[in-house]
């Protein structure tokens, strides 16, 4: 069958990278339908997407990666339709897991949805429509932290899990867990930090007199809501908005936030860049 692939790699830049990774598919009787590229003059780093068709039945990556083993490439290749396992941590509030659930059961994000996780009881959720989607109730308590990650860590293994979505999961994870996430795991907040910590932080936004509003989805790291950003957006407000205007309004854009974090990263688009990343936006 004539398959499509995302090729996406990174490597120290130098002349000729493009030329020796396109002539490659080219030999192998690939035709390019999309790439984007981007040169880091300050790391010195070379950065690629490449979406290709084999128009062979079968596609035979070995002359690919030989090519990219001789540059030193990191890279990664996977189809086009692969459908990334995706496992859902939740808190209380839910409009980022309706929003999730909703674009995967409308074929908006290519994914498979394979378990939402809460620290709260799923009778908190009775507006939300699991399906067949399978819940887990893991309660953190004091001192059940490590147990309750222990718990977390086998459920990621039993399914399977690609990629992990805290849709506004209000639990901090171990270093430990974060580091074994790298990469693999987005989460989603207001863009007010590192002011207007902690509980409220519309309503504290709204006594400061602000005048916009935003969200932030990052790829989780050990060190708390700084990990490599992956989207942003936001949005002006007035002092005609009460704080529970905000809040809405937020909720708004910590969806679509997070809905178009998800979606680069499973159509491949984002590539890490030591603290940073680049994005190949569609």
């Amino acid at each position: 069958m004539n398959r499509s692939h995302i090729l996406t790699l990174h490597c120290a830049d130098r002349p000729g990278i493009v030329s020796a990774v396109t002539t490659s598919l080219f030999e192998s009787n690939c035709n390019i339908t999309d790439a984007q590229q981007f040169n880091d003059e300050l790391s010195g780093q070379f950065f690629a997407r490449i979406e290709f068709k084999s128009l062979a039945d079968e596609f035979d990556s070995g002359p690919l990666a030989a090519v990219l083993t001789a540059l030193g490439a990191a890279w990664a290749l996977q189809p086009s339709d692969y459908q990334m396992r995706v496992l859902i941590l939740v808190s209380q509030l839910d409009h980022c897991l309706v929003d999730l659930l909703y674009r995967w059961r409308t074929a908006d994000l290519n994914m498979e949805i394979v378990a939402v996780v809460s620290n709260h009881p799923i009778e908190t959720f009775d507006r939300v429509n699991f399906g067949a989607v399978p819940f887990h109730h893991l309660p953190v308590a004091a001192g059940s932290k490590a147990d309750q990650e222990t718990r977390l860590r086998e459920l990621m293994g039993e399914y399977a899990v690609d990629l992990v979505v805290l849709a506004r999961y209000m639990q901090i994870l171990s270093d430990e867990l974060s580091t074994e996430l790298a990469g693999r795991a987005i989460n989603i907040h207001h863009s007010f930090l590192p002011g207007f910590k902690g509980a409220r932080p519309y309503h504290q936004a709204h006594a400061r007199g602000v005048k916009l509003i935003g969200a932030t989805a990052h790829y989780v790291t050990a060190e708390l809501d700084e990990g490599p950003i992956i989207v942003q957006d936001v949005e002006p407000v007035s002092h005609r908005d009460t704080p529970e205007q905000l809040v809405r309004k937020g909720r708004d854009i910590e969806r679509r936030v997070l809905a178009a974090a998800v979606h680069y990263h499973l159509t491949g688009r984002v590539l890490l860049n030591g603290r940073t990343t680049v994005v190949f936006r569609d």
